[in-house]
Formats: structure tokens, sequence, C-alpha cells
């Protein structure tokens, strides 16, 4: 994961995109944006870990990409808030592929509810999952990246929450994000030492099978904001997620893209 340097400037578009030689895990990466990041991933050339809480879908995710390119991929079921799991996700990576070069943190979750109607369990769980999952993840990735001694790449997935709201029935979801895009920030400029940069992505209103739930009317309300006029698809955040990963952002670290239609501009 050596970073490509000024006098590099002739290296073929091929070889900076070329993940051939890394492994990654992407957590959340059984459906929506995680397996749109996966299967980015995966194309370049990645062997990837499928982490998800979800096992059973986690397993059906891996056995797609392993259709494509077998013995690139597997599945683990992973709570990224507990640090027993998280430890088990990187040493399951490591022992299937052998080192972790990739980390992207995409886990979250958004139950939409009210100030009204929110309460403090639900709060702290948000919590857990988004910004402390966040953490643990970050914290074994970058000491198996560490233990390695060449680098690496992790990617944190936010939103535009963490700039904005963009919802009422989000201030759960916002805090944590916030959280992640300050921890980002932090922690890039903590690892730039160690040769590991850390960068996020910040989608905006992303068609997923968790939006996917939410009434029509609700959907193109939101998509009516948009000033491009549709909402996102997964693979929106995958090449985005992409170039992250790859020699292409060789300079950039502690840097949120936001990859919204131009909804913040609205």
């Amino acid at each position: 994961m050596d970073a490509v340097d000024a006098s590099s400037h002739g290296v073929p578009l091929a070889r900076l995109i070329d993940l051939g030689s890394r492994s990654a895990i992407v957590t959340g990466g059984a459906m929506g944006i995680g397996l749109g990041i996966a299967r980015r991933l995966s194309e370049a050339g990645a062997n990837v870990l499928i982490a998800d809480i979800n096992e059973q879908a986690a397993e059906q995710a891996a056995a797609e990409l392993e259709a494509l390119r077998p013995g690139t991929a597997i599945a683990a079921q992973v709570d990224v808030a507990d640090g027993a799991s998280v430890e088990r996700m990187i040493a399951t990576a490591v022992g299937a592929f052998g080192a972790v070069d990739i980390l992207v943190n995409n886990a979250g979750i958004y139950p939409m509810l009210t100030l009204a109607d929110l309460d403090a369990d639900t709060f702290r769980h948000v919590l857990e999952v988004n910004l402390l999952g966040l953490f643990l993840c970050t914290r074994a990735g970058a000491a198996q990246m560490v233990l390695q001694g060449r680098g690496g790449r992790i990617v944190n997935v936010t939103s535009i929450d963490a700039l904005h709201p963009s919802s009422v029935g989000l201030s759960h979801y916002d805090a944590s994000k916030h959280g992640a895009w300050g921890f980002t920030k932090n922690v890039a400029l903590e690892l730039a030492k160690e040769g590991i940069v850390v960068n996020a992505v910040a989608p905006g209103g992303i068609i997923t099978p968790g939006t996917g739930v939410s009434d029509r009317e609700t959907l193109d309300a939101f998509a009516a904001m948009i000033p491009m006029g549709r909402m996102g698809e997964p693979d929106d955040i995958g090449r985005t997620v992409l170039f992250l990963a790859s020699d292409l952002a060789s300079y950039m670290t502690g840097t949120q893209i936001v990859v919204d239609g131009g909804r913040l501009l609205a």
C-alpha cells in the first residue's frame, strides 16, 4: 500500500486502481451500500471479507462474489459494537487472506424516531453501532495494519447528516454521524505517520433495502429536493470508496467526500 510519490506521475491508470494484492473488510457488507462497495472492491481485484450481523445475508453476498472470482470472498457474522466480535473479524480476514489492507466501516442503523418518541436505550444503541462500532473496528484494523508495516486504507461511511440534518426523526443518527466525521479527522492525523490514510464518504439519499421500506410519497419528496433529480444507488458509493481505497487517492487523508446528487446545495 505504498503511496505513489510525486515522481511516479507516469504510473498507468490500470495499476493505480488495481487492488489485486490487497485484502479488504466491508462491515455491513451484506446488502445495500455495503454490498455495492464490496462488489467494486472485488472487481478491482481485492480479496473481500463481508462482515455483517446477518450471517445468512453475508454468506449470500460472499457467494455472489465467489461466483465471479473463486477464492476471493468470505463472510463473517460480526457485531461491530462488540469488541471480541470485531477482533474475531480481523483474525478471520488475516487467516483467510494473510492481511488487512483496506477497512471500510459501513455498518450503521437509522431508526426514524422523533425526539418525543426516542428513548435512551434506542439512542444508546444507535451510538453503539454507528460510533462505538466505528471506533472498535478502526482500532483493531489499524493495529493489524501497523503490525503489517505497509500502511493501509480506512474508509468510513458517514452521511450528509454529518454536515447538515436531512430529516426530522434522525437526531440520534445525526449525533452519531457528526461523531464519526470528527473521529475520522483525528484518527487520520494520528495514523498518517504509519502510512495509513483515513477518509470518509458521506452519502445522501441512496435507494437500499432500508430506504425501500419508506413510503413512495416520502421517497418522492426527498428526491424532489435533489438537484440531480434522482436518488442515488449503492454503486454510486461503491465507486467513490474504490477511489479512496486505491492509489488514485494516494495523497488524501482526513477528507470527507459528499456523494448526494447536490442535495446539500439545496
